[in-house]
C-alpha cells in the first residue's frame, strides 16, 4: 500500500465529522474525466512524494484530541489487499473510518463492515448500467461481470447497519438528466444520493480538461426531480 497524499483537515469529506483524508495509489478503473490521474496511473505519479505509514500513524496519534475520523480515498482503496489491516490500525487509535470506493470489490467491503472496520462508505455510481463500461474507460470489460460486482455492493450497502451514500459526478457529454433518472430508478429506495459537479482539472484524458461543468442550476433541477426517491438527496459542488 502506498500513501500518496494527506489532507490534514477536511470539513466536507466526512459528514458531521472533523477528519483528515488519506489518498492511496492504484485504481482498476480508467475514468477519462478522473482528476486524480497521478493516483491511477503509476507513470503519472513519478513526482508524488510518498507519505510513510509510520509518519501517517504518528500524525494520527498527535491529532487524537482534534480529529474524529479518517477518510480513505484514492485511486481505489480496495485494490490494496492490506486495506483491512490499515483500517484496523486506524480504529485502534479511536478514529471513525470512511472509505470512498467505486464498488468493484464487494467482498472486501462486506468483510470490512462485518469486522466493524468501517463506519461510513461513499460509493461512486458512475453511470446507468448500459453506459458503465464507456464512462469508466473499460469498454473491453464484460458488462455482466462488472455490473454484477456493482450490484452486489449496492445491495450490501443498502442492507448494512453503517452510514453510506451513493454519489454520481455529472459529466457534460457523458451524463445528462435522463441518465440520472435511470440511476435513480436503479438505486431507489436508498438512504442518501449525492450529485457532484464535474471539475475540469488535470483529468486522466486531457480532452476533458477544458470541458465546462454544467451550471449549478441544472444539477439543482435534477435534484428536485429525484429527491422523493431518497431519504437525503444533495448537490455537492
Amino acid at each position: 500500500m502506498k500513501i500518496a497524499g494527506l489532507q490534514k483537515l477536511t470539513l466536507i469529506d466526512y459528514p458531521r465529522t472533523l477528519a483528515c483524508t488519506v489518498f492511496l495509489t492504484g485504481c482498476n478503473f480508467r475514468c477519462p474525466w478522473c482528476y486524480n490521474g497521478e493516483l491511477v496511473l503509476p507513470e503519472r505519479g513519478k513526482e508524488i512524494i510518498e507519505f510513510s505509514q509510520k509518519d501517517f500513524f504518528n500524525f494520527l496519534k498527535e491529532r487524537k484530541n482534534y480529529l474524529e475520523g479518517v477518510c480513505i480515498g484514492g485511486g481505489e482503496p480496495t485494490v490494496n489487499k492490506d486495506l483491512p489491516e490499515f483500517c484496523k490500525k486506524i480504529k485502534k487509535l479511536g478514529y471513525k473510518v470512511k472509505i470512498d470506493t467505486n464498488g468493484s470489490n464487494p467482498q472486501m467491503l462486506e468483510n470490512l463492515i462485518k469486522e466493524k472496520l468501517v463506519d461510513y462508505i461513499a460509493m461512486d455510481i458512475k453511470a446507468p448500467s448500459e453506459k458503465y463500461p464507456q464512462v469508466i474507460g473499460l469498454e473491453e470489460v464484460s458488462p455482466i461481470f462488472l455490473l454484477g460486482k456493482i450490484e452486489q455492493t449496492i445491495n450490501i450497502l443498502k442492507q448494512s447497519p453503517i452510514e453510506y451514500e451513493f454519489r454520481t459526478t455529472v459529466i457534460p457529454g457523458l451524463l445528462e438528466k435522463e441518465d440520472i433518472l435511470k440511476i435513480t430508478h436503479w438505486l431507489s429506495p436508498a438512504r442518501k444520493y449525492v450529485l457532484q459537479n464535474f471539475r475540469p482539472e488535470k483529468t486522466l484524458d486531457p480532452n476533458f480538461q477544458n470541458l465546462q461543468p454544467y451550471p449549478s442550476e441544472y444539477l439543482f433541477r435534477i435534484q428536485k426531480a429525484i429527491s422523493p426517491f431518497f431519504e437525503i438527496c444533495e448537490v455537492r459542488e
